[in-house]
């Protein structure tokens, strides 16, 4: 059974971890790559303003072509504020995305079973 799952878990990196972050603690990795979930509300001359699962506002540069409001969309990048990311990739996860277990699990990986996802 190892030797099924040796090549899945050679392509994984796992030396530049990505925590998962909400926007109260975005604050937590300024300077460091993260991975969220964000709700597009509007486009700004290619800036995004967004809202976090727990209902920040933040600014997402660096995503061309991503999608228009309501769509939720998964960024990872890296924060150069508390309120904003460069974006270095984007998923689009459509306009039916429920927010509220993601906000739980970025409670979760940042507070009691931090362990577990860094």
């Amino acid at each position: 059974m190892l030797n099924y799952l040796t090549p899945h878990l050679a392509e994984m990196d796992t030396s530049v971890p990505s925590p998962f972050v909400n926007g109260e603690t975005l604050k937590m990795f300024v300077g460091r790559r993260v991975r969220t979930v964000v709700q597009v509300q509007r486009n700004e001359s290619g800036v995004l303003v967004v809202q976090s699962t727990d209902g920040h506002q933040l600014t997402i540069r660096g995503a061309p072509g991503a999608p228009e409001a309501p769509h939720y969309i998964e960024v990872m990048g890296i924060p150069d504020s508390n309120q904003s990311i460069r974006a270095e990739s984007w998923t689009d996860f459509g306009e039916n995305f429920d927010p509220v277990p993601f906000n739980g699990l970025c409670k979760l990986a940042s507070d009691k079973y931090k362990y577990l996802f860094l």
